[in-house]
């Protein structure tokens, strides 16, 4: 029993764009499917080559599992525009319908109307570190 929740894009006090709420969501509802191309991940390094190329300064790579990325960078839907937050109001569950994977964003509490949809990024560490921006009370300040 899903119906897709009411939301919008506008800016966003964390990075540049975000997702909101248009109507009140109660907490471990679905909100949405994180929709783009399935790719491989040789295919995702050359993108985001690629990408940073042409210069488009965000893209939009989602890890699926160990060789499935979604690259919603050219073609995805709004939930793309889903900001990092390192105490999040969502998070980010992969699923199995009809044997294909998809990723599905859920709220972990209740979100009030015009509140930003987040969730955790959980980028693996590495040495370059990317900084967060969320600042919130215990933000770890950086992404990975």
């Amino acid at each position: 029993q899903f119906r897709k929740k009411r939301l919008r894009f506008g800016r966003s006090r964390i990075h540049e764009w975000g997702l909101f709420a248009m109507e009140p969501i109660a907490a471990d509802e679905m909100v949405i499917e994180y929709v783009g191309q399935s790719i491989r991940q040789v295919v995702a390094d050359m993108r985001e080559k690629r990408y940073a190329q042409e210069g488009i300064g965000s893209s939009y790579l989602f890890r699926v599992d160990h060789d499935t990325i979604i690259d919603a960078t050219k073609c995805g839907n709004l939930a793309r525009f889903i900001n990092h937050c390192c105490t999040p109001n969502c998070y980010a569950k992969v699923i199995t319908i009809e044997a294909q994977k998809k990723i599905v964003i859920y709220s972990k509490q209740p979100i009030g109307v015009n509140e930003e949809i987040t969730y955790d990024y959980k980028f693996p560490i590495e040495d370059t570190k990317i900084p967060c921006l969320c600042r919130t009370e215990s933000c770890r300040g950086t992404l990975n």
